[in-house]
């Protein structure tokens, strides 16, 4: 029997995902397999993400070659050692209410003959999979959002290369600060969830570390940094997710307006803590934003190796017919969940149990 299936990367790129693709690609042409299987696949790349099934007219060859791509043994060789996703991405939401193309996307699907679909995303992007998958379409999903905020799954594709990154950065401007005898203010990605935050600040040893899940007291910042300076310290390292805000406040935006799925642009929270502390203190202080430095680079040993992991279980599950369902890890074992549940909160920094709200550190951290 011929299976044709699709796969697509939608939302924010990270490392992981080539690694997610190259390894699905390899296990559904697998021949040794295909006698135990009874199926023979076909796989389809869909390029950047919800609009290719938007945008493709699946009757006419150049749409065809723009918006989709043959992935075989050949294609995807080298694809698990690079980062971001060779299949492009997008934000769109096929579900907006003032321009909803979902029975677009079912009929695209249909049309190009796809018998299932590999949807490699975050909550948005695995959102919108399952409300595709209510209205009829054969859905799996592969986690993957460097926020690692997908409830029912341990890991999330992306998250060990962007902390990698942060740690790395922060080494490097460790150097320069002392040098000058500096305080940096470093904002990392992290819009709900402060994992990025709570676990690059422990691995690279950062003073001081803001989180979403708990909102900051400006002046307690500056204290801490104070005690340090009085202490002999010669310079000290704020990381700051960009979700987290000071008590009483907003959060701080980059700019005005929201994506497709209703979210705010944050960003400057770096900025604004920098120069409180800097009308504060009087102290030399420097504000790094990390941004998209955090997604990009090649992928980790242990994202290379999830990626091949969620890839291949990723297959099994359309042999199972396991559709409406997304790959997880679960205790160090690759098992499968319900997209529903998967979905039905994001997966936050419990406070009481990993952070330390007087002195905005993790526990193990010394105070």
């Amino acid at each position: 029997m011929k299976t044709k299936i699709g796969v697509l990367s939608a939302g924010g790129d990270c490392a992981g995902i080539n690694s997610a693709i190259h390894w699905l690609v390899y296990s559904a042409l697998d021949k040794d397999l295909v006698p135990l299987r009874g199926i023979m696949f076909k796989v389809i790349g869909i390029l950047d993400g919800w609009r290719g099934l938007i945008e493709v007219k699946p009757d006419k060859k150049a749409s065809l070659a723009r918006w989709t791509m043959g992935l075989t043994l050949d294609v995807v060789r080298t694809w698990d050692r690079y980062g971001g996703t060779r299949l492009g991405t997008t934000r769109i939401n096929p579900f907006d209410p003032e321009d909803d193309r979902s029975d677009l996307i079912i009929e695209n699907c249909t049309k190009l003959g796809l018998e299932g679909l590999v949807v490699i995303g975050g909550p948005n992007s695995l959102s919108v999979a399952y409300k595709l998958y209510k209205k009829g379409l054969k859905v799996i999903g592969i986690p993957k959002t460097i926020d690692r905020d997908l409830a029912a799954t341990d890991y999330t594709l992306g998250f060990d290369s962007a902390l990698n990154c942060i740690t790395q950065d922060i080494d490097r401007l460790r150097i320069t600060a002392g040098s000058h005898s500096r305080i940096f203010v470093v904002e990392c990605m992290g819009r709900h969830a402060g994992w990025l935050a709570l676990e690059g600040g422990e691995a690279s040893g950062a003073d001081i570390i803001l989180i979403p899940e708990h909102d900051f007291v400006m002046e307690r910042v500056t204290e801490l940094l104070s005690m340090r300076r009085k202490a002999g310290e010669r310079y000290s390292i704020v990381l700051v997710s960009e979700g987290a805000k000071p008590r009483g406040m907003e959060p701080i935006l980059e700019r005005r307006g929201k994506d497709g799925f209703g979210h705010y642009y944050l960003g400057g929270v770096g900025g604004f803590i920098a120069e409180e502390i800097q009308k504060s203190l009087g102290m030399e202080v420097r504000y790094v934003a990390l941004r998209h430095l955090q997604r990009g680079g090649s992928p980790t040993a242990y994202d290379r190796r999830m990626g091949r992991k969620f890839g291949v279980a990723a297959v099994d599950m359309i042999v199972g017919e396991d559709f409406g369902r997304m790959v997880a890890l679960k205790q160090g074992q690759v098992a499968s969940v319900p997209l529903k549940k998967a979905l039905e909160k994001l997966n936050l920094v419990d406070v009481e149990k990993y952070y330390n709200t007087k002195n905005y550190k993790t526990f193990d951290q010394i105070v």
